[in-house]
C-alpha cells in the first residue's frame, strides 16, 4: 500500500533499495513493522536528535523519549511539521500512521495512551531512523 502523494524528496524505488539495508527498506517503503524490543533505539536515552533514516529528517527530540515498555522507541511528540499523518485501517482496526513528511518513509504509528502531560505515543522503529548526538 504506497502513499501516492509526492514528497520533497523523490526517488525511485531502486534508488530506495540501493541505499537502504533490507529490512528498512521494509519498513521506510513498504510500511513493515519490526520485532519488539530488538530495535537499536528501543532502549536508548543520550541526549540527542532522532532522524529519518531514509532523508535525515529530524524527527525526535531526546528530551521527547520515554521507555513505554511496548518494545519500539516511544515519544510523547514530534518535530513542528516533521510528520505526515495517515489514516490506517489495516489490520482491522483504526490508528494513526506517521510517515516523513520529507520523504514519506513509514516510521510506526502514533497512539492517544502516552502517559505523559501531551497524552500521545509516537510508537516507531528503530530500523526507520537514525541518532545524532547533541554536540558537547
Amino acid at each position: 500500500m504506497k502513499n501516492p502523494k509526492q514528497y520533497p524528496v523523490q526517488k525511485s524505488e531502486a534508488e530506495w533499495m540501493k541505499e537502504l539495508d533490507a529490512e528498512s527498506y521494509r519498513i521506510l517503503r513498504e510500511k513493515g513493522t519490526e520485532y519488539p524490543f530488538t530495535g537499536e533505539f528501543n532502549d536508548h536515552f543520550e541526549e540527542g536528535t532522532y532522524q529519518c533514516k531514509g532523508c535525515g529528517t529530524s524527527l525526535y527530540d531526546s528530551s521527547s523519549k520515554f521507555d513505554s515498555s511496548c518494545g519500539w522507541p516511544s515519544y510523547d511528540a514530534a518535530l513542528g511539521g516533521a510528520l505526515e499523518f495517515i489514516q490506517d485501517t489495516t489490520h482491522g482496526m483504526v490508528r494513526t500512521e506517521i510517515v516523513c513528511a520529507n520523504c514519506g518513509g513509514h516510521q510506526g504509528h502514533v497512539f492517544q495512551d502516552g502517559p505523559t502531560s501531551t497524552g500521545e505515543r509516537y510508537c516507531v522503529n528503530s530500523l526507520s531512523i537514525n541518532f545524532q548526538a547533541k554536540e558537547k
